[in-house]
C-alpha cells in the first residue's frame, strides 16, 4: 500500500489508492451499500483508520441532498425538563447517524422561534425539532416553512405539526389520586407558570381528579418552577391547619416547599404528604425522599427522531403524528396515609 501527503487532510481518492480499490467502492463502503464484498469492505475500513480519513459532509450533502444534521430549537436549557429532552433527542439522533445543531433562545416568542428556524434551514438541516412548552412558541409553529420536516415537543394541540409529548394530565391525575387513596380529604396544588402548556396540563389533571372524586378544589398557589416559589408557597401552606396533602408541579418547587415546612416545624409526611413532578435525579435524596411523577425523556427523544426521520424519508411532513408518552409514578417516603 502507498502513502498520502500528510500536509493536507486525506481525501476519498487517498483511501481508494491505499486500499487498492476504486473511488466508487470507497463511496459504497461509506454509505453502507450491501453490494460490497466483506474482505473489500475490511480493506477500505482499514485504510480509513490508517489515514484518519473524515468524510466531507458538505460534499456528501450536495450528492445526497441530505446534511445528516437536525436542528433543535429550545428555551432555558437550565431547567431540568428542556435539558433532559435535548439530551434524549441528541442521544437518539446519534444512534440514527445524525448530528444535532441547537439554538437556545432566551424567550420563546413567535419572532425568535421563526428566526431560529430560518437560521437552521439556512444551515441546511434536514429537519427541525422545537421544544415548545410555552403558548408563544406553539403559535410560532403555525407558520413553519412549507415542506420543512418538523416535530414539536410538548408544543401544541393544533393539527398542522407533529407532536411528541408526555401526558401531563395523566401524570397530575396519578399524583392527586395517590394522595386521595391515602385518605386525604383534598389536595392542594403549587402550580407552574400559567403560560406553560405543561403547567396547564398538570393543573387540569389535578382539578379533574378532585372533581371526579367529589372533593373540594382549593385555589392553586402560583409558582414559576423555582425552589424559591415552592418555598414561598410552602410558607403559606404550613400555617393552614386544613392542609394535609400537596401536589407540586415540579420537583424543584417541591424542594423549596420541603425547606419551608422544615423551618415551620411541619413534618413530612406525618403532617403533610407531598408529591412532586419530574423525578429529577436529586429527588431520591430529598429529606424525606420525594414521591413524584416520572417523565421518560429518553423515550421522548427516540419518538422525536423516529417521527422526524419518517417525514424526511417521505420528503415532507406527510401525515401529522401525535405521540403521547405515559408518565410513571415513583412512591417514596414523602407521602403517608392521612391521620
Amino acid at each position: 500500500m502507498g502513502s498520502t501527503d500528510r500536509r493536507r487532510p486525506p481525501v476519498m481518492s487517498d483511501v481508494a489508492r491505499l486500499a487498492g480499490v476504486s473511488h466508487q467502492t470507497v463511496s459504497r463502503v461509506l454509505n453502507d451499500h450491501p453490494n460490497v464484498r466483506s474482505d473489500t469492505k475490511a480493506r477500505v475500513l482499514e485504510a480509513i483508520d490508517q489515514l484518519g480519513y473524515r468524510r466531507n459532509l458538505v460534499a456528501r450533502a450536495l450528492v445526497t441532498n441530505r446534511s445528516r444534521t437536525l436542528g433543535v430549537v429550545s428555551f432555558d436549557t437550565t431547567l431540568y425538563g428542556p435539558a433532559s429532552t435535548i439530551y434524549g433527542i441528541e442521544q437518539a439522533a446519534r444512534t440514527a447517524g445524525y448530528f444535532i445543531s441547537i439554538v437556545s433562545l432566551k424567550s420563546l416568542d413567535a419572532a425568535n422561534v421563526r428566526d431560529a428556524i430560518d437560521y437552521l434551514t439556512e444551515q441546511g438541516v434536514d429537519g427541525v425539532i422545537v421544544v415548545a412548552p410555552q403558548r408563544s412558541a406553539a403559535r410560532a409553529l403555525e407558520k413553519l416553512p412549507q415542506g420543512l420536516p418538523a416535530v414539536a415537543v410538548e408544543g401544541t394541540h393544533r393539527a398542522n405539526v407533529s407532536v411528541v409529548c408526555i401526558d401531563q394530565i395523566e401524570g397530575a391525575r396519578l399524583a392527586t389520586q395517590h394522595l386521595l387513596d391515602l385518605g386525604h380529604e383534598t389536595v392542594w396544588h403549587i402550580a407552574g407558570p400559567p403560560d406553560w402548556l405543561e403547567a396547564e396540563g398538570r393543573l387540569e389533571g389535578w382539578r379533574s381528579a378532585l372533581e371526579a372524586a367529589g372533593r373540594q378544589v382549593p385555589e392553586p398557589l402560583p409558582g414559576d418552577w423555582s425552589p424559591r416559589a415552592g418555598y414561598e408557597a410552602g410558607k403559606r401552606l404550613a400555617g393552614m391547619d386544613e392542609v394535609t396533602a400537596v401536589f407540586v408541579a415540579n420537583d424543584q418547587m417541591a424542594l423549596g416547599a420541603l425547606r419551608a415546612f422544615t423551618e415551620e416545624g411541619v413534618k413530612v409526611p406525618e403532617r403533610i404528604s407531598l408529591v412532586g413532578f419530574d423525578d429529577i435525579p436529586e429527588s431520591a435524596f430529598f429529606s424525606p425522599p420525594l414521591t413524584t411523577v416520572r417523565q421518560d425523556f429518553d423515550i421522548v427523544g427516540r419518538h422525536c427522531i423516529d417521527v422526524l426521520l419518517r417525514q424526511i424519508d417521505s420528503s415532507g411532513p406527510g401525515t401529522y403524528e401525535r405521540l403521547v408518552v405515559r408518565p410513571g409514578f415513583v412512591v417514596r417516603s414523602s407521602t403517608s396515609p392521612a391521620r
